[in-house]
């Protein structure tokens, strides 16, 4: 298993701890603080492999799928913790994870016609603002709430933007699906 698909793995590897510290909260109110270190470093494992995987022609099939699930996996497993904490709506969570599924089915679908459908840009901004979303939501600093709410709106249109475009641009792997 090369670098940037160990990070990969790293990154899932994180996330119950993420989860650990936004809902058992074991060293108290210190355990947010925890929890926003873990998630900024499993985001920053993202952005790092992927550069590292095009930099040294590292990109394996193994990557271009695992490397989003993780993503979704953070991302969602964070807002969950999120929508329980009271910090986000129940409702944008749902668009975003129904979101994610769509996709996954979607790239499956794509896979066993023997296409990889990799990330696009519009896919990329959509992770980077909710990754960015979930930090603030994280952070929970009253004086930031409207840049929060901002960012969350940004981060839920990006969704549905990044949905349509994936399907536009690959709508021929619905072809004779069955």
């Amino acid at each position: 298993m090369n670098l940037p698909n160990k990070l990969t793995m790293l990154r899932i590897i994180m996330i119950p701890f993420v989860v650990v510290f936004l809902l058992a909260r074991p060293i108290g109110d210190a355990s947010d603080y925890v929890a926003l270190v873990l998630f900024i470093a499993a985001s920053l494992t993202d952005m790092a492999d992927g550069k590292i995987a095009r930099k040294y022609n590292l990109i394996t099939n193994f990557g271009k799928f695992m490397d989003p699930l993780a993503d979704k996996l953070l991302v969602c497993c964070s807002m969950i913790c999120l929508v329980q904490l009271g910090r986000i709506p129940a409702w944008i969570v749902c668009i975003i994870v129904a979101r994610e599924f769509a996709i996954s089915g979607f790239r499956l679908i794509a896979a066993e016609k023997g296409t990889v459908i990799a990330a696009n840009y519009w896919g990329k901004f959509k992770t980077t603002f909710q990754m960015i979303m979930i930090i603030l939501m994280i952070l929970n600093v009253p004086a930031l709430s409207i840049l929060t709410t901002i960012i969350m709106w940004i981060a839920t249109a990006l969704t549905i933007i990044s949905l349509v475009t994936y399907i536009a641009q690959n709508k021929d792997v619905l072809k004779d699906a069955d």
